[in-house]
């Protein structure tokens, strides 16, 4: 009779819990294990399953790099005071390791991986290409122009002003004319946990099929997020906490159809030196969801004293040393 009623409730679509032995019988799994599907399913315990609608079968990940700018804007030093190369390296590592992480669970998901350079010494990018061609990754590096965008972006004080507002800008461009069920922005002085790309990814499947629309996501819980008294909802996601925020940097993952919804505002974003950089966008968050996990899936690896910088809680140290190339 358990096992008819094992079968039944599988055909009916229901999952069965054994709080007696800590198993779900229909899933064949312990209930401290995984016991959600992607693509199909999320179940958090005790809160139940959601059929998941938003499914995310590619993800188009944009990585920008500027190995010789210590901290763009500022005259400050990282944590650690390495060379900048170091930090991009660590950050490129880390990615890789969180995508590989990814795969393993969910091995039909599609990455694609795109470099956008900001003119690397030939030293700096032979230690990129050495990590893409160990990294088995569809991975692809791409110059930036800068001549496409001289008459276009505002003159600005400095190069490295210019440089920054021209490289996101052939990143939004990039991923209007190529993007996937999900687009990640990423700059290149984030170390990642190794189940950033898992979260991410498996959070925004319940959220956004909980809430039954797009949604942006953060991988970093930042510290200014802490130094106002400013309301915020928590949601659960695949395996932590999510919290609602109405700021981000240029680090986010989003859909192809808020890109495209909203394309004004990113370009806008890009044809000068706003105050604040990201204001454009963070004008989104008014109308859109945009959240961030706690605690962080990423360290952005600032100086020690920013409220743009490192995440609490985290062990800085050791997440540095284990992304040494």
């Amino acid at each position: 009779m358990k096992k008819l009623f094992i079968k039944l409730a599988k055909l009916l679509g229901y999952e069965i819990i054994d709080q007696n032995n800590f198993i779900s019988p229909t899933l064949d799994k312990k209930l401290n294990e995984d016991l959600s599907f992607i693509n199909d399913k999320s179940i958090v315990l005790p809160l139940g399953e959601v059929k998941i609608t938003k499914k995310v079968n590619s993800v188009l990940i944009i990585f920008r790099t500027n190995t010789d700018v210590e901290i763009w804007d500022q005259n400050k030093k990282r944590l650690f005071e390495e060379p900048k190369i170091e930090y991009s390296l660590r950050a490129l590592n880390s990615l890789i390791k969180s995508i590989n992480f990814c795969k393993e669970k969910y091995p039909n998901i599609k990455y694609k991986i795109i470099i956008i350079d900001d003119k690397s010494k030939e030293e700096n990018l032979n230690k990129i290409k050495k990590l893409k061609v160990i990294s088995d990754l569809d991975i692809k590096i791409i110059p930036l122009d800068h001549d496409k965008y001289k008459d276009i972006i505002k003159k600005q004080q400095n190069e490295q002003t210019f440089s920054n507002l021209a490289s996101l800008l052939q990143s939004f461009e990039f991923a209007k004319d190529n993007g996937e069920d999900l687009i990640f922005f990423v700059e290149d002085d984030y170390l990642h946990f190794e189940p950033m790309m898992e979260e991410m990814i498996a959070s925004y499947e319940r959220i956004a099929t909980q809430i039954n629309r797009d949604i942006f996501m953060c991988p970093s819980d930042y510290p200014y997020l802490y130094m106002n008294n400013e309301k915020t909802n928590i949601l659960i996601g695949n395996k932590r906490h999510w919290r609602t925020i109405n700021k981000s940097l240029c680090t986010f993952m989003t859909t192809k159809p808020l890109l495209d919804k909203y394309w004004n505002s990113f370009y806008n974003t890009c044809l000068d030196r706003n105050d604040p950089f990201e204001k454009h966008l963070n004008e989104i968050y008014k109308k859109e969801f945009c959240i961030s996990p706690i605690k962080s899936l990423s360290l952005h690896l600032t100086n020690i004293n920013s409220s743009y910088g490192l995440s609490p809680f985290i062990n800085y140290k050791k997440l540095w040393e284990e992304n040494k190339n």
